[in-house]
């Protein structure tokens, strides 16, 4: 085990639910190995100006059912250079930093690679509601965003039932369609459309239509962002089909609510293992869980994969959805 004294913690990009309870368990951990932990409030523009204060015990009390993230976030354009990126060093060197954990999605991710190559370890963990960070199965955030969705398609379908309407369901997700995919399995919806895979419009009208004929009163589209905006598909429905909608845009309520046990143990667990990480000297590393196994990858490499998103599930939704 090597002899590490401080780490810090920060939390960037857009906030996920369990973050919290990820940076709960990196003080934790690194207080159960008597080390010093200190907060970067604001991301990497905190990080760059100095907002760095002491974490205790006391400092993570009563945070891990809390949405958001108690050291806030921020996107930074100055970071993305190598001035902004000296400027983080400087600080973390000024308070004795010799580690740093960085939760959140891609972007986070390739402000941590960018401190590892100029020799600064950092470990990431995946904190992002679209599930699209490689090297793990599931993002913190992830399983509390799709539970919301599918809360929202189960009230939409009351009402779609009462008025006999086609209701479009827009949902984050700008290049990944794992939110919209599994909402839309999970919720019934007949038609999801994602980023991974075109579409017909064709093919969907006869689809609504052949669902009308057999007697169908409302149907349910789920739509991810990243494809088209679900105003302007409503649009093209209308004009196909002829068919009366509506339009529900979830927007950032996907980001927020009480994080789901599962993200809070596996957040607890991917905090942990950061730490574990940097005591054994580990830098430059991201954390994941893959059939259950917590696992660890070179960030560097990370960044150079491509999401996948599992298409047999796509295609069983089609053939789920007739």
């Amino acid at each position: 085990m090597i002899i590490v004294k401080k780490i810090g913690v920060l939390t960037s990009g857009g906030d996920s639910p369990g973050m919290n309870a990820a940076v709960r368990a990196v003080v934790r951990k690194a207080i159960y190995h008597n080390i010093e932990v200190y907060g970067v409030y604001g991301g990497y523009s905190g990080l760059m100006s100095g907002n760095i204060k002491k974490l205790d015990l006391g400092s993570v009390g009563d945070i891990i059912h809390r949405g958001g993230t108690v050291l806030h976030s921020a996107r930074s354009e100055e970071f993305k250079t190598r001035e902004g990126q000296q400027k983080g060093i400087e600080q973390m060197n000024k308070h004795g930093i010799e580690g740093l954990v960085v939760i959140g999605g891609d972007g986070s991710y390739r402000g941590a690679k960018a401190l590892t190559e100029q020799g600064f370890p950092c470990v990431g963990v995946p904190g992002t509601i679209d599930n699209d960070i490689p090297g793990t199965q599931y993002t913190i955030g992830f399983d509390t965003a799709l539970n919301t969705v599918i809360d929202a398609i189960d009230k939409i379908r009351d009402t779609a039932t009462s008025h006999e309407r086609t209701f479009i369901i827009e949902v984050m997700g700008r290049d990944a369609g794992d939110i919209a995919l599994c909402a839309g399995l999970a919720g019934g919806a007949e038609t999801i459309l994602i980023p991974e895979a075109g579409y017909s419009m064709d093919e969907i009208a006869e689809r609504l239509k052949k669902g009308h004929e057999r007697g169908k009163k409302h149907s349910i589209i789920v739509v991810a962002e990243g494809v088209c905006s679900g105003v302007e598909f409503a649009k093209q429905i209308k004009e196909t089909t002829n068919f009366d909608t509506r339009v529900s845009v979830l927007g950032h309520m996907q980001r927020g609510g009480s994080p789901t046990a599962f993200d809070r143990v596996l957040a607890s667990r991917l905090g942990a293992h950061a730490v574990e990480l940097l005591l054994e000297g580990k830098g430059g590393r991201a954390v994941g869980i893959q059939n259950n196994k917590l696992v660890d990858h070179d960030i560097i490499e990370i960044l150079d994969r491509e999401h996948t998103l599992d298409l047999d599930l796509y295609k069983l939704s089609k053939e789920l959805s007739i």
